[in-house]
């Protein structure tokens, strides 16, 4: 029996005996969904880079373009240079521009493959003292910047205009004159506070459902630029309320880390698609799963993606914007990647207990490829952390 000894609240040592089964095994063709889901990649930074690791972002382009492969291969379409790959944690725009170019490269060399690009004004110091134009003309650079390379926009929220906007209308107004620009459909993105903190009040109020119905109107205005949203407020209730609240056409695009399962299963009064980072770790549960779902198998759905939501919740806990920790370490952990090494220093932004109970909960979910070499990775992790 495959075990480790790990470590638990107050110092001690406890035996933990691997139980799980090993994840499913990736699909050789595309799968088949009857849901729309992509999975916001992650970056693998280059540990052997000569760069300042929280000022430089050194990227390992072949393991970094190898990892989007594997999702296209899985079924998944790629949502690039989100926050899921550190953007505004570690990787800047220009290091963001080179990432989407060649992902968008990558993906036109499959002919078939499903990806869209975050644009947002990363690029532009938040300050109460910007204009509305000056944030405009930031958002307008970035998305001509994806369009131009041929991609589809994921409009990312602004901590500028966060920062910046008076009210509610002057949200209208940005996203308006945005998506007036726009040459194609775009997705719009909706990121809580709880995974950024300087998006407090997005939309113009600190509440959500005020917040919402200033979202709906800009929806019901723009609906046909808008291919759907994306809603990141782990909560399965209000992303339901909007879902149900959305024009015909318009997407519900699940962020909801916490509630995915449910959320993607739908009611008899709709189902929310999927953009989740949590895709990223899990993504040949999720494949089965989807498959499953497509197949009428709802029950077996549920059997493989139950399993995950806890260590999904884990990987999200608060604060919940160092998730990519836990997103990086499971890529680890499943040979992934040759190193736990994140830009920005990121992997050093959860503690040792926390990981520890990442791999109990990944074993559980059945989210290990290989337990020999998930121990002999977590155990190389433990002794750099200093437990023998």
């Amino acid at each position: 029996m495959s075990e480790i000894r790990l470590p638990v609240e107050g110092g001690a040592l406890e035996t933990y005996r691997l139980s799980g089964r090993a994840s499913p095994l990736a699909h050789r063709g595309r799968a088949s969904f009857n849901r729309v889901a992509f999975a916001a990649a992650h970056v693998v930074a280059d540990p052997l880079a000569a760069a300042d690791p929280w000022i430089d972002a050194a990227i390992d382009w072949d393991a970094t373009l190898r990892f989007r492969h594997r999702l296209w291969d899985l079924g998944f379409g790629v949502a690039e240079a989100m926050d899921t790959a550190q953007r505004g944690m570690g990787l800047n725009f220009p290091q963001a521009q080179e990432l989407i170019r060649r992902s968008l490269r990558e993906a036109a060399s499959r002919g078939d493959a499903l990806i869209a690009c975050g644009a947002g004004t990363d690029h532009l110091a938040p300050s109460k003292d910007l204009s509305l134009d000056a944030i405009l003309d930031a958002y307008l650079e970035q998305v001509a910047f994806v369009e131009g390379e041929g991609g589809q926009v994921i409009l990312m929220a602004s901590r500028a205009l966060a920062a910046a906007a008076r009210s509610p209308d002057d949200y209208l107004e940005v996203y308006g004159r945005v998506l007036d620009a726009a040459r194609r459909p775009v997705i719009l993105h909706w990121l809580g506070e709880m995974f950024d903190p300087a998006l407090e009040g997005y939309w113009g109020s600190p509440d959500h459902g005020a917040a919402m119905d200033t979202c709906l109107a800009l929806i019901e205005a723009n609906a046909d630029k808008i291919e759907g949203i994306k809603i990141s407020l782990l909560s399965k209730e209000k992303e339901i309320a909007m879902r149900r609240r959305l024009p015909a056409g318009v997407r519900m695009y699940t962020g909801d880390d916490f509630n995915y399962a449910e959320l993607i299963a739908g009611d008899g009064e709709g189902h929310s698609d999927a953009l989740l980072g949590i895709f990223d770790a899990i993504a040949p549960a999720a494949s089965a799963a989807l498959e499953a779902l497509a197949a009428g198998r709802e029950a077996e759905f549920h059997a493989i993606l139950s399993p995950t939501v806890a260590l999904s919740r884990h990987i999200f806990r608060a604060p919940t914007r160092f998730y990519k920790t836990g997103v990086v370490f499971l890529a680890y952990l499943n040979g992934l990647q040759d190193h736990f090494t994140m830009v920005g220093g990121q992997e050093s932004a959860r503690s040792t207990l926390h990981l520890a109970e990442l791999f109990r909960l990944a074993d559980r979910a059945n989210c290990l490829d290989d337990r020999d070499r998930a121990i002999a990775r977590m155990r190389a992790v433990l002794a750099v952390r200093g437990v023998a």
